[in-house]
């Protein structure tokens, strides 16, 4: 049994009271209830998790939601085993069995990645050309090639589990529970209109999960706790936690899943997920943001990580994503994830910041606390091969458009970058909508849509906490007049 040598001792959104034992690619580990499978994967100090598609390139987890890019993998076996879910969204629950996806024999020694030492030779589309000839080899080319195309297995069994479907009709629906959708659904529920609040988590709070934010002299969770009891009672409200809304139709037609019993591991013959077919007067979309990387060459190591992520994991998972931090960055949101990295214990060598003279509180606390700020540099590269083991620094020219002077290196196993961030805006184009492209904050927001629909907090380019709460809290307002 491995331990969880990488797990903090205190605090976050987990019950250490109750450990939990999986597996993952046939070894056995434990995490805690509240966990998801990265988590505690990254508590057990596992970095590699999967392969690139093509090249077969080692693979990490790179960031805490549904935007995971790397982190696929293949859960259960047998009737119940589901290919390509995300390891950042997959619940931890006593007996899960889960394996990386795309790798052969195993992870760690992929004969495909044969392919990243000839990756020159390989362009796309390779194989419609090369195997062409002889005509009458065909069928034992494709063989090979099928099985080297793809990601997971599908189940060959039958599905034992049962699902459902509900047919509703409100007059405000909610698609998201972070502060601008909590806020928007509080001041619907108070209006008297009948509320529908959808957010894919088992926990509401969107983002106060995991960044340490307080709201009216109060912790953020403690705030969308109290948020969520005063919802729980209004009887023309319904909260669906752990349901995805994924289907944006004309006429506000919305098509969401519920996981009803996933995170129990989905008994055979029990209800599984339930279909909720929901026709809606108002929609607010608070779907909040996905923050952006940085690009640079070789940024797809495993231990390079989005800022936000190794802030929740933190925060919320209280696990630690590495030893020796660096972060890469153009904005402000890198130096809050410095601080709560600093927090956890985690030595940080120093922020790359590309700007010219990063200034600000975040910034100054920072440098405070002894910790190298390097101002109009970027990062060239890194070196490790399946796990990061170090990056090279190098400052920008005056234009910014190159490097100058020399190379340095430091030594890390965690890069945290961000590169700014971008509305979740795909729900509202799905019936049509319109984006603007803001050129101020380099990210394009909603614009002119059809549809009785508004955008809230983070989903409408609002990135401050406090812009969040006022912005949700008007959008529930206005959707609730709306629907009369």
């Amino acid at each position: 049994m491995k331990r969880q040598r990488y797990r903090l001792d205190v605090g976050a959104r987990i019950d250490r009271g109750k450990t939990l034992q999986f597996r993952f690619n046939g070894k056995s580990y434990e995490g805690y209830a509240g966990d998801t499978l990265a988590s505690a994967l990254l508590a057990n100090g596992v970095r590699l998790v999967g392969r690139s598609f093509k090249y077969h390139r080692p693979r990490g987890i790179f960031s805490a939601g549904m935007e995971e890019p790397n982190a696929l993998v293949q859960l259960g076996t047998g009737a119940a085993s589901e290919p390509n879910l995300r390891a950042t969204q997959v619940e931890l629950f006593d007996g899960l069995e889960a394996a990386s996806v795309n790798c052969w024999p195993s992870v760690n020694f992929d004969a495909w990645a044969l392919n990243d030492r000839f990756s020159s030779m390989l362009p796309a589309g390779f194989y419609y050309k090369t195997f062409m000839w002889p005509k009458s080899f065909w069928h034992r080319y494709e063989k090979v090639i099928r099985k080297g195309a793809g990601l997971g297995t599908a189940p060959e069994l039958p599905d034992h589990n049962l699902y459902d479907k509900r047919n509703r009709h409100c007059d405000v629906l909610v698609v998201g529970g972070g502060p601008a959708g909590l806020s928007a659904a509080l001041e619907a529920g108070r209006a008297g209109a009948r509320v529908i609040l959808a957010d894919e988590q088992a926990e509401l709070g969107g983002a106060l999960l995991g960044n340490g934010e307080h709201i009216e002299s109060r912790s953020g969770v403690d705030w969308a706790l109290a948020v969520r009891a005063e919802l729980e009672v209004m009887p023309e409200v319904r909260v669906l936690t752990r349901t995805t809304a994924f289907g944006y139709y004309h006429h506000n037609y919305i098509l969401m899943v519920e996981r009803l019993n996933d995170h129990l591991g989905a008994p055979a013959g029990t209800l599984r997920q339930r279909l909720w077919k929901v026709r809606a007067r108002q929609v607010v979309l608070a779907t909040g943001a996905i923050e952006r990387p940085m690009i640079f060459a070789d940024n797809d190591r495993p231990g390079v990580m989005l800022a936000s992520a190794a802030r929740t994991y933190v925060n919320r998972y209280g696990v630690r994503p590495g030893n020796r931090a660096a972060l890469y960055t153009n904005n402000d949101s890198a130096y809050r994830a410095a601080h709560d990295l600093v927090e956890a214990g985690i030595r940080v060598e120093a922020v790359i910041d590309v700007r010219r003279n990063p200034t600000g509180e975040a910034v100054a606390a920072l440098r405070e606390r002894g910790i190298e700020v390097l101002a109009h540099h970027a990062v060239g590269g890194t070196t490790g091969r399946k796990r990061l083991r170090g990056i090279e620094v190098l400052a920008l020219n005056d234009k910014g458009e190159g490097f100058s002077g020399d190379l340095r290196r430091l030594r890390c196993d965690l890069l945290c970058v961000s590169g700014g961030w971008n509305p979740t805006v795909h729900l509202f184009s799905q019936p049509g909508g319109k984006l603007d492209f803001d050129e101020r904050q380099v990210c394009f927001v909603p614009g002119e849509t059809h549809e009785s629909v508004v955008a809230a907090g983070a989903a409408n380019g609002v990135f401050s906490l406090q812009g969040c709460l006022a912005g949700g809290a008007a959008a529930g307002r206005e959707a609730a007049g709306k629907a009369g």
